[in-house]
């Protein structure tokens, strides 16, 4: 049997190590392998607070790549976004919805290899929107991270201006919803107990895969997301037609 806490150490560093690669991606590598191991109301608030450690470390690494004026129009469009999602999970089927997203992300990610689209000029609302679109998915589906990633790979930017906006935002958002677990007692004693044990491991992670990313070049870091975004498309349809990691 494995020991519980080399388990949550491995996986944390296996998380950091694909963030600090790509600006996103710890969750979507985290919270199935912590849900083999522990339940889901010591899972999520375990994988957002590493998330936080893990952006945390990426700002003050892509600090002179942070531009507030991108993050903070994503940040507004997001508020309301979450609250949609909320009333959304609610009372809709989102089995279907899963499984268009998941297409629509495979579809999406494969094109673009395939082809190579070029970037495109964005209209003023487009921030918001991919925000808006985001807090949406990510409070419904717990997956927000594809349409802001979209949105900045459309853009054009250069690769440390989409990991350092990634990075900005999703601190943000992780200091809101950490905040959130905090006041509602999910975020315990048995967690931080837990977080203790990761810390160290995920740090090692996010710089193993900073490290490796500074030797990648735009073109190579834009085919590593359009992979991870084909991983969570068929993730995200396969938790809906009830398969499990």
């Amino acid at each position: 049997m494995i020991d519980i806490y080399s388990a949550i150490a491995a996986i944390s560093f296996l998380a950091g190590l694909v963030q600090g690669l790509t600006g996103f991606g710890s969750a979507l590598v985290a919270m199935p392998l912590f849900l083999l191991f522990l339940d889901a109301r010591t899972a999520v608030p375990l994988s957002i607070l590493n998330g936080l450690i893990i952006t945390i470390y990426l700002c003050l690494q892509l600090k002179r790549h942070l531009d507030w004026r991108k993050i903070f129009p994503m940040l507004l469009g997001c508020l309301p976004g979450i609250i949609a999602g909320v009333y959304f999970l609610k009372r809709a089927d989102n089995t279907w919805i899963k499984i268009l997203l998941g297409i629509l992300l495979v579809s999406y990610a494969s094109f673009s290899l395939k082809f190579k689209p070029r970037a495109i000029k964005m209209p003023s609302f487009g921030p918001y929107a991919a925000g808006f679109a985001t807090g949406v998915i990510g409070s419904a589906f717990s997956a927000g991270g594809p349409p802001v990633i979209i949105y900045t790979m459309l853009a054009g930017w250069s690769k440390d201006s989409i990991k350092a906006t990634l990075s900005g935002l999703f601190l943000l958002a992780g200091i809101l919803i950490a905040g959130a677990h905090w006041f509602s007692g999910l975020t315990n004693g048995l967690v931080l107990q837990y977080l203790a044990v990761s810390a160290i491991p995920v740090i090692s992670g996010v710089w193993l895969g900073s490290r490796i990313y500074s030797r990648t070049t735009t073109e190579s870091y834009i085919r590593i997301i359009l992979f991870l975004l084909i991983g969570m498309g068929v993730l995200m349809i396969a938790s809906a037609m009830g398969f499990h990691v």
